[in-house]
């Protein structure tokens, strides 16, 4: 069964780089003879792919051609590596500043992914491991990662949720984490309090690009939890800062 399986995955993967190789794209049998496969396996693995939108077919030539999913892909991948390179200045001047460990994260299908991070000396050490997956409910950059989102699509998100208890502070009502999450629209930052880890406290502020949206968020943790109790500590100014400066570099101009 596994040797069927791999052997499906390199067809369907032979077709995306033919296709990628023709401008105009190729019929069904065009891509048959190209890769001497039967016509029912090719119908099959078109199928697969035309669902899944990795591939597009022109119903008036019957042509294939490689899908928006695949360009969504690689925007994806293009982007995060322009966004690291942009980002990491600013990552490490902030870490310096602070002496706290310092994340960079994106979105991905209901959790916060960290793909960066900075980690100072001496530091504590947490969880926040580069391609780590962190709820969105219990962590300072999953909510920060929501604020442009309506609290009807955040709602939506969190009923779909299996939430888990990591601490006897991580909150487990939806209503509770849209609330923070309005708390945090007016403020600019978002915050964890223990959330995650038992001791560790983080803040995260947005990055936005040029289209006006948010693309990533920027945060740090430490076991201070002065911002929670003075909304003009250092540390808040810091992360709002360096949100700000690599939102500029993403092209990101505000009103």
């Amino acid at each position: 069964m596994q040797k069927s399986t791999l052997q499906t995955v390199d067809r369907a993967l032979t077709i995306l780089e033919i296709l990628s190789q023709e401008v105009n794209g190729l019929t069904a049998k065009e891509i048959e003879n190209k890769i001497e496969l039967n016509k029912s396996t090719i119908h099959r693995l078109l199928t697969t792919l035309l669902n899944k939108g990795f591939i597009e077919k022109n119903e008036q030539t019957n042509r294939y051609i490689i899908g928006l999913k695949m360009v969504e892909l690689s925007s994806i991948r293009l982007n995060n590596i322009e966004l690291k390179t942009e980002a990491l200045p600013y990552l490490r001047e902030m870490s310096y500043k602070l002496n706290q460990p310092v994340q960079l994260a994106t979105y991905l299908d209901g959790d916060a992914v960290f793909i960066e991070k900075i980690e100072p000396i001496h530091s504590i050490r947490m969880y926040s491991q580069i391609g780590k997956r962190i709820p969105i409910y219990c962590s300072s950059v999953g909510k920060a990662l929501l604020l442009q989102w309506s609290n009807e699509k955040i709602l939506k998100l969190l009923e779909d949720t299996e939430f888990t208890s990591f601490t006897p502070t991580t909150l487990l009502n939806p209503e509770k984490v849209i609330k923070e999450i309005e708390q945090a629209r007016v403020e600019g930052f978002a915050i964890d309090n223990q959330e995650h880890e038992v001791g560790i406290y983080c803040i995260a502020s947005p990055i936005y690009d040029y289209r006006g949206e948010i693309i990533a968020a920027v945060s740090t943790a430490g076991t201070n939890k002065e911002f929670l109790e003075n909304k003009d500590a250092e540390i808040i100014r810091e992360v709002k800062n360096t949100a700000e400066k690599i939102s500029k570099r993403m092209g990101y101009r505000a009103n």
